[in-house]
């Protein structure tokens, strides 16, 4: 009797770690295939923006800033990005297009790899294949902190020899809020590619989550 239920009890934990296998090899590539599909799909939306609004703009001027471009409002009457652009010369400030150059050369190839690392991630059994997903979870908020850098560069390395330079001192532009340049009041937030792109941050930590989980219940 107790070698029949010796036996009954090993074959429930083997079919126990044969589900338990079979659920680590295939939920972590549908989580991963989600998030890929999320981080692609975050490219095609601004994912930070700025509104710039005074008297003279009633409707206010819009800069919609991509992974590896920007472009203003729908309006194919005015360039919006153009017209900061005239602006910020007044101040001394750099041109917008100048910005970041580098990381709008490699946003899209530098997407493309983070994918393909989600997936093998996803995949590979080894213990450690989980860090490569990390840069994952990590990449909008690296984005931003690069966004806030180009801000902080441009607002306080103004030239002197600008027509208003008298008239506005070195400033730091809002990453997040309000804030006010001269007369213009600007507001500044993240749109939905960043959402998107920490939907698929969250998607890739469940993903780790898992993986990690079941390789320490298959090896108990």
């Amino acid at each position: 009797m107790a070698t029949v239920t010796q036996t009954q009890s090993t074959a429930e934990t083997t079919q126990q770690a044969s589900s338990l296998t079979r659920l680590g090899r295939w939920l972590p590539l549908a989580l991963g295939v989600i998030a890929v599909a999320l981080i692609l799909i975050s490219t095609a939306f601004p994912y930070w923006r700025m509104t710039l609004l005074a008297p003279q703009y009633p409707g206010g001027l819009e800069m919609r800033v991509f992974v590896n471009y920007m472009t203003g409002d729908d309006d194919p009457q005015l360039d919006e990005v153009q017209e900061i652009d005239g602006l910020n010369h007044y101040i001394g400030m750099k041109s917008l297009y100048e910005a970041a150059q580098l990381e709008r050369a490699i946003a899209i190839p530098a997407v493309l790899f983070m994918c393909v690392l989600v997936i093998i991630a996803a995949i590979w059994k080894a213990r450690w294949a989980w860090l490569l997903a990390v840069p994952a979870i990590g990449f909008p908020f690296v984005y931003l902190a690069d966004l806030g850098f180009w801000l902080a560069y441009y607002g306080q390395n103004l030239d002197p020899s600008a027509p208003l330079s008298s008239a506005i001192k070195p400033f730091t532009p809002p990453l997040l809020g309000e804030g006010v340049v001269g007369q213009f009041r600007t507001i500044a937030e993240v749109s939905t590619g960043w959402y998107l792109a920490v939907g698929a941050g969250v998607v890739v930590l469940v993903m780790i989550i898992l993986k990690i989980w079941t390789q320490r219940e298959t090896n108990t």
